[in-house]
């Protein structure tokens, strides 16, 4: 029996499918897994541009309330300071209303004490005057104490201003007051509004005229101060105080027109008009 000879050849085995299975299912993986880190990257782009810009609104919001911040200390600083200049000014004001009053009050004790000493020494020169030879002279005498008396009748149909002095109210008045001899008077005529004029010692301008009111207005030059007054009125007296002197001097207007005023400062003859301080209404 022969043997027949069989040549073998081997044949490689057959993949199994369940590992083309698993390549398909890793790539299918790895895509998803590279489609959800690119969708991550873009959101996390995405919030970090939102970041930037949510930090930008905030830093833009602090430097608004911060200039805000800075804006109110400076209008505060601003108010506080107005404020103390107020409070000085008042605080000035009251001291020299209180010094005025002061004086106000002085002025009539002395005058009260005047006429006081006056009477008593009237009353002493008629006990005493009893002799033929003195009638004559008192008659004299009785003659002037007529005139003087005339005259203080006359004084009488006249205001008393804050100070206890007589207030004219006209050219005659202002002669009578001269002839008392107590003061000077600059008698004074302004017809022109926002000129300077010269009174006494004093430099006046005509700001305004309310003839219906006989109100006006004017502003005062002193010792280069400038002293503005509004809403007077006729024979309403304007008080000015000399350095040193304790009589005050008097500015006031007996009428008003349109754009013109007429009236007269009244000067103590112990004291000059000048180096004054304002006063007064």
């Amino acid at each position: 029996m022969s043997e027949e000879r069989q040549d073998f050849v081997p044949q490689e085995a057959a993949t199994p499918r369940w590992v083309g299975l698993v390549i398909v299912a890793l790539a299918i993986v790895s895509l998803v897994a590279l489609g959800v880190a690119w969708s991550a990257s873009n959101r996390s782009s995405a919030d970090q541009r939102a970041l930037a810009s949510q930090t930008m609104q905030v830093k833009q919001s602090e430097d608004v309330l911060s200039q805000r911040l800075a804006k109110a200390e400076d209008t505060n600083a601003q108010l506080q300071g107005e404020l103390s200049v107020v409070t000085d000014k008042m605080k000035l004001t009251e001291t020299e209303l209180h010094r005025a009053r002061t004086q106000a009050t002085k002025i009539k004790q002395d005058d009260a004490k005047q006429l006081a000493s006056l009477e008593n020494s009237l009353n002493g020169q008629l006990a005493t005057k009893a002799s033929t030879d003195d009638v004559s002279k008192l008659g004299t005498d009785v003659t002037g104490v007529r005139a003087d008396l005339e005259t203080t009748k006359n004084n009488l149909n006249m205001s008393r201003g804050e100070f206890g002095t007589l207030i004219a109210r006209n050219h005659d008045d202002i002669e009578e007051l001269r002839r008392l001899g107590q003061r000077d008077y600059y008698e004074f005529t302004i017809a022109k509004k926002g000129q300077r004029e010269k009174v006494g010692d004093l430099m006046v301008e005509l700001r305004n005229t309310n003839p219906k009111k006989n109100q006006f207005g004017v502003t005062i030059f002193v010792d280069d101060q400038r002293h503005e007054k509004k809403g007077l009125t006729v024979n309403e007296p304007l008080y000015l105080f000399s350095s040193g002197s304790r009589a005050p001097i008097e500015f006031v207007v007996n009428s008003v027109a349109k754009n013109k005023i007429t009236g007269y400062l009244s000067v103590p003859k112990a004291a000059p008009a000048t180096h004054t301080q304002a006063s007064g209404n």
